[in-house]
């Protein structure tokens, strides 16, 4: 014997709606991807790399920004109305989806890179600087090729709320990779940086105008509408007192 809950018709509760995964519009501007790197060295291979992929999302038809983190103060040591943190938050605000690439520096992500994510907040002044925007991790190695950094960028990616593409590169012995001109050479690795910006272009046209539907959260409407909780203890309560019911009823039926 099986019962449904009582009927609930507050807004909030609303079981997801097929629906409402159609657009309400559809944006017609290319894809707006932000670029990130984490090195400040004079020959910056993660910087290479960058520009290399900046190439490719343009060829797709991506409009690109490509941050210069020289200049940035250390997280909290100034305050956010410093001009270089501004253009990250404007940036990051005016993006559809992120490329982050980082050396591995020690096994893991470098700090001139997590500075950059440090002054992103989950949410400003209404604003959602990271959530539900597409991702793309990459990293550069000096030696053989590793993925510290960038399973590091994904947990990184995670907490920001971002919707992190399933390809990824890495990059070994980068000094090698590069011709006199800064441009990467024809490899197997360069092949796998072309699947990455191309997944995270179709990714971004995918999720760019369902991003608020896919992250409306139950915890945030709960927030706003206090008496969510009562109700769902209502109804959960009486769902079990529904369940013992069946319960008995099987138990004289046999």
């Amino acid at each position: 014997m099986t019962q449904d809950l009582p009927n609930i018709s507050a807004p909030h509760l609303d079981t997801p709606d097929l629906h409402k995964l159609e657009p309400v519009t559809i944006s017609q501007h290319a894809p707006r991807i932000l670029l990130l790197y984490g090195s400040l060295r004079p020959t910056s291979y993660s910087q290479l790399l960058t520009l290399e992929a900046e190439r490719i999302l343009r060829h797709f038809g991506a409009e690109t920004r490509v941050f210069d983190p020289h200049g940035l103060p250390l997280a909290d040591s100034v305050s956010p109305d410093h001009p270089k943190v501004i253009e990250l938050r404007k940036l990051s605000e005016w993006s559809e989806g992120h490329v982050w690439c980082s050396p591995e520096r020690h096994g893991t992500l470098t700090a001139v890179f997590k500075n950059q994510i440090d002054w992103l907040p989950l949410e400003s002044g209404g604003v959602r600087p990271t959530q539900g925007r597409t991702l793309a991790v990459m990293q550069v190695c000096g030696g053989s090729q590793s993925f510290n950094a960038v399973n590091a960028l994904r947990v990184l990616g995670r907490w920001m709320r971002m919707v992190t593409i399933p390809n990824q590169s890495s990059v070994a012995k980068a000094w090698t990779e590069f011709d006199a001109d800064g441009r990467m050479k024809p490899s197997a690795y360069y092949d796998r940086v072309v699947d990455v910006m191309e997944e995270l272009y179709k990714f971004t046209l995918l999720v760019r105008d369902r991003s608020d539907y896919l992250t409306d959260r139950y915890s945030e409407r709960k927030e706003a509408h206090p008496e969510l909780a009562t109700t769902l203890a209502a109804a959960a309560m009486s769902q079990e007192v529904l369940a013992a019911n069946a319960d008995t009823d099987d138990s004289e039926t046999e």
